[in-house]
């Protein structure tokens, strides 16, 4: 960190999408630096070009550097990790600007790793593009699972009032029921847990388990993984310590606005989360890769390559995941300063007292 400044790395996304215009505008009110050093990881040049696209900005404070280290406070840094000749072609995806995308991200990262940044948020990049350009993930939470060397992570969909994992994240529909599994779904419920806890300050966090088939497959009428595989698995998370219920049917669940009931909601697929997630939180929603060592979010749309270059792109998930990202760095440091005052024993006490089973609380 900067002088105890949270610094705060940004990834310029695919930089013919809205990624650029989203951070700018995010950035924009100089009040906002007071809060965190953002460190923006492209090109000075293409930063440029965008912010001219902007109508009705006040001038912006830039300081372009070629290192983390070099970061100034009060100043919006640019990064330059990008060639001088790039070339930007808003609405359009090029191998050109995937692979910029690739090289914005890979640079963000090494940082992580060194320490030079203390979270990252990476602005949208379009998927295919990218797989052509020869990244080899599915998306950013692949990625960044990888890299960091954890055997699991969870996509976390995290707004002020909503809070939504998925079991199964980038994979084709007819993938989904073979995907799913007893031991899959604990392990999305215990990273969900430990993440309520440590860096949403949630102290006995309550989860729902959506079924995977309408109306919870009617007792096995259309389906049977609620009962072979969903069902078990919310016993097995109990009986482990982990206030777990369900399986609900989502379009009861979300429609009856029962997920307001709970600390967290685990869906079985990514439509079936993200959908209502979208449709109840989209302009504030963030993106949160839960069971990293690491605090990565990301706004909660795409590139929105219609509309690129158009200054008409919405900021504000944009800024709801830098502020989350702050936040959430906040929390787990002081959620670790405070467990390493415990001794291990009663840690142990504590996590026995603090977790009942589901005998316990039905």
């Amino acid at each position: 960190m900067i002088n105890n400044k949270i610094t705060v790395g940004i990834t310029q996304g695919d930089g013919n999408g809205i990624g650029y215009e989203v951070i700018i505008k995010a950035l924009a009110d100089q009040r906002i630096l007071d809060s965190f050093t953002p460190v923006i990881y492209g090109s000075s040049k293409v930063f440029g070009f965008y912010r001219k696209l902007i109508h009705n900005l006040d001038p912006l404070d830039t300081y372009v550097i070629n290192s983390a280290k070099e970061a100034r406070l009060k100043k919006i840094n640019i990064l330059n990790c990008l060639p001088d000749n790039i070339f930007v072609e808003p609405g359009q995806s090029t191998p050109e600007s995937a692979k910029s995308a690739i090289t914005s991200l890979e640079r963000a990262v090494a940082d992580l790793k060194a320490g030079d940044i203390d979270v990252l948020v990476t602005a949208p990049i379009n998927k295919r593009a990218m797989s052509s350009a020869g990244f080899g993930f599915t998306g950013h939470t692949e990625y960044l699972k990888k890299e960091f060397g954890v055997s699991d992570v969870a996509m976390f969909m995290i707004s002020e009032h909503l809070k939504i994992g998925v079991v199964t994240g980038h994979i084709p529909l007819k993938d989904v029921p073979s995907s799913i599994s007893k031991e899959k779904i604990l392990t999305k419920l215990r990273l969900m847990d430990a993440s309520l806890r440590r860096d949403f300050g949630v102290t006995r966090p309550k989860i729902a388990v959506l079924g995977l088939n309408p109306h919870c497959g009617d007792d096995g009428l259309l389906g049977s993984e609620e009962e072979t595989i969903i069902a078990p698995a919310v016993k097995e998370a109990n009986e482990n310590g982990i206030l777990a219920f369900g399986p609900y049917s989502p379009d009861g669940f979300f429609g009856l606005g029962n997920y307001s009931k709970f600390d967290a909601t685990l869906a079985m697929y990514h439509d079936q989360g993200l959908a209502p997630f979208k449709a109840l939180d989209f302009e504030d929603g963030v993106n949160f890769t839960a069971g990293l060592p690491v605090i990565r979010t990301s706004p909660d749309h795409g590139t929105a390559f219609s509309m690129a270059g158009r200054d008409e792109a919405d900021p504000m998930s944009m800024m709801s995941a830098i502020y989350a990202a702050v936040d959430i760095f906040k929390r787990r440091m002081a959620y670790d300063s405070l467990q390493e005052g415990k001794m291990p024993e009663r840690q142990a006490d504590d996590r026995r007292q603090d977790r009942p089973g589901r005998n316990q609380i039905e």
